[in-house]
């Protein structure tokens, strides 16, 4: 009986220090945290994304105050003199597209993209304010009795407002300053301010 519990008590013993020694390593196993769902924008948020980029330079060039397309980064007037003409698309002897190609030119540095003109004086931007824009786009006696979903699409569609993206070079072959916010970012704007009703905050 003695020889029986000196063998278990060495057989314990030996069990322990050899746990002692080598410790059951802890899994290396790491779960991988559940993805988290972006919190949808609010009316504001939407609201400033979308203005961010309808108030920089690469649209409000073509949404002049006046007869005179800007150009640049300090929206300087069209050079040659280049003007608005009946139909937006310029004088007879300067069309729009006598320059203006269906994409940029790299070479010359001319900007180009489909259906390149100006917008109709009714949606003259330049000197508005972010408010007073959001109000004569939605404003259907300005905006070519537009609806809603119209404007919706053209601004987050249309090759012409998605150029302001990719726009190319200078005559320097400098880059075009983009807008501040990404496409994606814009359009997810532009999509949920329309969803919530397209509501225009106070000044």
């Amino acid at each position: 009986m003695r020889k029986y519990l000196a063998s278990l008590t060495f057989l314990f013993v030996t069990i322990l220090v050899l746990a002692m020694a080598y410790p059951i390593a802890e899994s290396e196993y790491t779960p991988v945290p559940e993805e988290q769902e972006e919190a949808p924008l609010t009316d504001s948020e939407a609201f400033d994304q979308m203005m961010a980029v309808l108030t920089h330079k690469r649209c409000v060039n073509c949404h002049p105050s006046d007869n005179s397309p800007k150009q640049g980064e300090d929206s300087h007037p069209h050079r040659f003199g280049v003007l608005r003409g009946t139909d937006n698309h310029g004088m007879p002897a300067v069309r729009c597209n006598t320059c203006h190609q269906a994409e940029n030119n790299s070479f010359s540095g001319v900007p180009g993209a489909p259906e390149w003109s100006l917008a109709p004086m009714s949606m003259q931007w330049e000197g508005l304010s972010r408010t007073e824009i959001a109000k004569s786009m939605l404003d259907r006696a300005r905006n070519g009795n537009r609806s809603h979903e119209d404007i919706m699409h053209h601004l987050t569609e249309h090759e012409l407002v998605l150029w302001a993206w990719e726009p190319g070079v200078d005559a320097e072959g400098r880059p075009r300053e983009k807008p501040p916010v990404p496409k994606e970012a814009y359009i997810t704007a532009v999509k949920a301010w329309f969803d919530s009703g397209a509501i225009i905050p106070e000044e």
